[in-house]
């Protein structure tokens, strides 16, 4: 079984994680990690704490000549500058922000300075996922699967739809100061997000992950925790500041007939199939990649959507558990827009679920069983 645990406050001494159940044989550097990670750092819209993490992964354990050798894989990002002064006295934080986990963190652990509640509750911890995302995604590639995180909406400014996915659509979303592969889109997201700065306000958005590469049959129909569509989206909005997602056309789909959202299966001459299940095919993806909670050998899209983050300039009306009194909520310093970001994040968590459901598929200690146990799968797949 793949699984980790990850743990950390935004101001201790540093962010760590322990994955376990990665196969022997697997190449890893701490360089490829770093690159998403100052992916997550990036994004116009961030604020300057971005400038004082400068984020970099330490691999502890797990790891000899380069290669995982079976046991579990430890990371460590330590925290830098400001970040350290964990155990530095201040004044005690007693007035909630409306939209974070203050109010009801405080209360559920009896907590009279708020800031126990904000330590871990803060996306900081994010980081270490995307670190840990990264190595299931170093896994995936070995098996030629590919994930791509991309921005298709911030406030009112929408994108067009990414329809093609390569390693030059990769580099585009990089060079995007909002990682979105359309120039124009982009330009106008950047000036929605100065419009917001300048009125002390913050914007959410929406962000799209792409899966392509992935064979059919990961996932189960047999019980509801084993569909990959339900733990995708458990995925998902595990991450701060999401409160909706969809596969594929799920919401367009909810407004529309039957037979304008399912997608037909066709097969083509016997001369033109090649490769796994290649003689069967779609001409429209609205499934978003899984049926019944099973993949369906089309690309996995998965679509999140992110309130703006609720740490304003000109802060909201709220009470102080002190005075009992309401006041205005404090102004601690925080992004704009997080989306950009936000879609790494998203990135890693839907790498981590598809390869904990490849693992459930194809079994093995070594990268090499693994492999073999899969080239068998696609032999009878290109049987069928």
């Amino acid at each position: 079984m793949l699984r980790f645990l990850e743990a950390g406050e935004s101001h201790g001494k540093g962010l760590i994680g322990i994955i376990e159940g990665l196969p022997a044989g697997l190449s890893l550097n701490e360089e490829d990690l770093n690159f998403n990670l100052r992916r997550r750092q990036g994004g116009y819209g961030r604020g300057e704490r971005m400038k004082i993490e400068q984020d970099q992964i330490e691999i502890w354990s797990g790891l000899v000549e380069g290669k995982t050798i079976g046991s579990p894989l430890s990371l460590m990002i330590k925290n830098r500058g400001e970040e350290k002064e964990h155990e530095k006295d201040y004044p005690p934080l007693t007035i909630p922000r409306p939209g974070h986990a203050d109010f009801a963190g405080a209360i559920k652990y009896g907590f009279k300075d708020i800031r126990k509640v904000l330590e871990r509750a803060s996306a900081r911890q994010t980081a270490m996922r995307v670190a840990i995302g990264s190595v299931a995604e170093a896994f995936l590639r070995e098996f030629a699967i590919e994930i791509y995180s991309y921005v298709v909406r911030i406030g009112s400014v929408k994108a067009k739809r990414v329809v093609t996915f390569n390693q030059k659509i990769k580099a585009e979303i990089n060079q995007s100061p909002v990682y979105c592969v359309d120039g124009i889109a982009s330009l106008s997201m950047c000036r929605e997000i100065d419009r917001a700065r300048e009125k002390g306000d913050t914007l959410g958005g929406v962000f799209e992950v792409a899966v392509t590469g992935v064979p059919v049959g990961l996932g189960s129909y047999v019980q509801w925790d084993r569909r990959l569509d339900a733990r995708l989206s458990f995925a998902l909005m595990s991450i701060p500041a999401v409160k909706a997602m969809e596969i594929g056309e799920g919401i367009a789909s909810a407004e529309k007939r039957g037979s304008a959202v399912h997608d037909e299966i066709f097969v083509r001459p016997e001369a033109e199939g090649e490769g796994d299940f290649s003689r069967y095919y779609r001409k429209t993806n609205r499934a978003g990649g899984i049926e019944g909670g099973v993949t369906n050998g089309e690309a996995i899209i998965v679509r999140a959507y992110l309130k703006p983050i609720p740490t304003l300039i000109n802060p909201l009306r709220s009470i102080d558990f002190a005075t009992k009194k309401e006041t205005k909520a404090l102004y601690q310093r925080s992004d704009i827009c997080v989306v950009p970001a936000a879609s790494v994040v998203g990135e890693a968590v839907v790498a981590w679920e598809i390869a904990v459901a490849f693992l459930e598929k194809f079994r093995g200690d070594s990268l090499g069983e693994i492999k073999e146990d899969y080239q068998n799968y696609r032999k009878r797949l290109r049987e069928l």
